[in-house]
């Protein structure tokens, strides 16, 4: 209400000093002088024009001190009047269907119920094509026609399948004597087997048959019991170094239960022919060492060290038959150095790996400390 008071004493006042059209000055140049009086700000309006074109005569609406302290709350302000009638709102969503109205009342009809009729009118235009009605129900069969012309005689048909069984007769009447019996008649085809019939109870146990003949003899079994032979033995402590062209003998026995190994004279003997392994570990100090494995003075394998203290060894299968002897022996008195002390052993050790029969073994019939080496002198074994 009191921005609405102001607002129309500024106007009054404007009003009051506005000058005539003569004394308005024209430093603007607009074309009509009276337009440049109406330049005159109204309060609180953006005002569209520079500041300079603003006429001096005019209430400085821009110029303001520093905003007072609110006043008191006016008094209420009377109701406006009502505003324009707003644009038409969107259509609502459609309303469900109404409720069907109550039938109309009955229709008057004349005396004598019957209209006149009236003029023929003129024929309208053929209209469009209407929908295919609905299939309507069959109608009555008609009246069987008039039988027509003979028509030609067709080709003979296919022959048609047996037909069903007629239904019997009614039994007719018999008054007649039986005829004489007629021949047998021809036996009937086999029929087709029968389905098996059910497991029949189980009969009691027969008696027991005769003893069959005996079998030939079969072939011989695996040895039993098995063959075992195998030794281990070392060189003792004090034996010095080897003699040359004699076998070596090993006092120290570690194994040797089946005795096929004679340690005073360093000769095992086969007991069986079969497959063996033997193998030697040797020490070796002071002299360089040249020896070899002997069959029955026959050279197998030989080892060579030139060192004057390391260690020499060998391993070998062989194939020996009952009886053959083996033994080790070193070259000379100049390559001998095999040796034995509290720190290290020399050792020879073979066995058998498998018999290639069940054949008495060789006797064992021997003095376990024999050490008579003549027989096996051999000087000449290295060169051979």
């Amino acid at each position: 209400m009191l921005h609405v008071v102001a607002l129309l004493s500024v106007f009054l006042l404007a009003e009051a000093q506005s000058p005539d059209n003569d004394t308005i000055p024209k430093s603007r140049d607009f074309s009509d002088p009276a337009f440049e009086y109406n330049l005159c700000p109204v309060p609180d309006q953006e005002y569209p024009y520079s500041t300079d074109m603003v006429p001096s005569y005019c209430v400085c609406m821009h110029c303001r001190g520093p905003k007072g302290s609110d006043g008191p709350q006016g008094d209420k302000g009377d109701r406006g009047p009502p505003g324009q009638k707003g644009d038409k709102g969107t259509d609502g969503n459609g309303g469900s269907p109404g409720r069907q109205g109550p039938p109309g009342m009955d229709g008057q009809c004349p005396s004598d119920c019957i209209s006149d009729k009236g003029d023929t009118g003129e024929k309208g235009n053929v209209g469009l094509a209407g929908p295919m009605g609905v299939k309507g129900e069959p109608g009555i069969d008609g009246q069987p026609g008039s039988q027509g012309e003979q028509g030609i005689a067709g080709s003979k048909g296919d022959e048609g399948g047996k037909g069903l069984k007629g239904d019997q007769g009614m039994q007719g009447i018999c008054d007649c004597v039986d005829g004489e019996k007629g021949e047998p008649g021809n036996v009937g085809d086999v029929g087709p087997q029968g389905n098996m019939g059910p497991q029949g109870v189980q009969g009691e146990k027969g008696d027991m048959g005769e003893k069959g003949v005996m079998g030939e003899i079969g072939d011989p079994g695996p040895c039993s019991p098995t063959v075992q032979s195998a030794f281990s033995a070392a060189r003792a402590i004090g034996d010095g170094f080897p003699n040359p062209y004699y076998p070596i003998p090993f006092r120290n026995v570690f194994y040797n239960n089946q005795k096929h190994f004679n340690p005073g004279v360093g000769v095992y003997t086969a007991p069986v022919n079969g497959t063996y392994v033997f193998s030697y570990h040797l020490s070796i100090s002071k002299h360089p060492i040249q020896m070899a494995l002997f069959k029955n003075r026959e050279t197998l394998v030989k080892t060579a060290n030139i060192a004057t203290k390391d260690q020499a060894s060998q391993m070998i299968v062989l194939y020996l038959a009952g009886g053959d002897k083996i033994w080790l022996q070193v070259k000379d008195s100049i390559d001998n150095g095999m040796y034995a002390s509290s720190e290290t052993d020399s050792t020879f050790s073979g066995f058998l790996l498998y018999p290639d029969s069940c054949n008495q073994v060789v006797s064992r019939a021997f003095d376990y400390y024999y050490d008579d080496t003549t027989s096996y002198f051999n000087e000449d074994g290295f060169g051979k």
